[in-house]
């Protein structure tokens, strides 16, 4: 029995049912999301879109890391990306706690030292919001007729709230 036979079950029922394929791989709305990886977040639901709509790069925080600025330059240049968004979330972990309470709390997770272990919290979490989105907008592989935008995702209501 593999700890993955559940899901792979659930896969085959979502595979008979599948008629999605064939997609071509762009953004289809021109859109493309930086977020955290959260689980309460739906990127494509908070914003009405469906498959094949967005392009969507998770990380802790939903920070703009050197890998989530290469997703979006190879989506604007190449996968129809017109408008980029930004979204962190309330109450966020990594946006909530010390980098000294996150060390902590793997320490005892895994039961071994985490002092070493560099977490990126974030102290400010608008602060950082703006200085990913004038990253983003000052890149030189990002034209300005790309529309940039910072919000924040409310977890508990469900809205969005533009911060930049």
């Amino acid at each position: 029995m593999s700890a993955f036979d559940d899901l792979l079950a659930a896969n085959r029922t979502y595979a008979e049912e599948f008629g999605d394929g064939g997609f071509d791989g762009v953004a289809h709305a021109g859109v493309a999301i930086v977020t955290c990886m959260d689980s309460r977040i739906e990127p494509l639901g908070m914003l009405g879109l469906g498959l094949g709509d967005a392009k969507i790069f998770r990380n802790p925080g939903g920070r703009v890391t050197p890998q989530a600025m290469e997703a979006l330059v190879l989506g604007v240049h190449l996968l129809n990306v017109k408008r980029i968004l930004v979204v962190p979330h309330t109450r966020c972990a990594v946006a909530s706690q010390s980098e000294a309470e996150l060390r902590a709390k793997l320490a005892e997770s895994a039961g071994q030292d985490a002092s070493w272990l560099h977490l990126h919290v974030i102290e400010d979490q608008v602060r950082a919001l703006g200085e990913d989105v004038a990253k983003v907008r000052s890149h030189p592989f990002i034209p300005d007729d790309v529309e940039v935008g910072g919000f924040i995702y409310d977890v508990d209501t469900g809205l969005l709230n533009q911060k930049i």
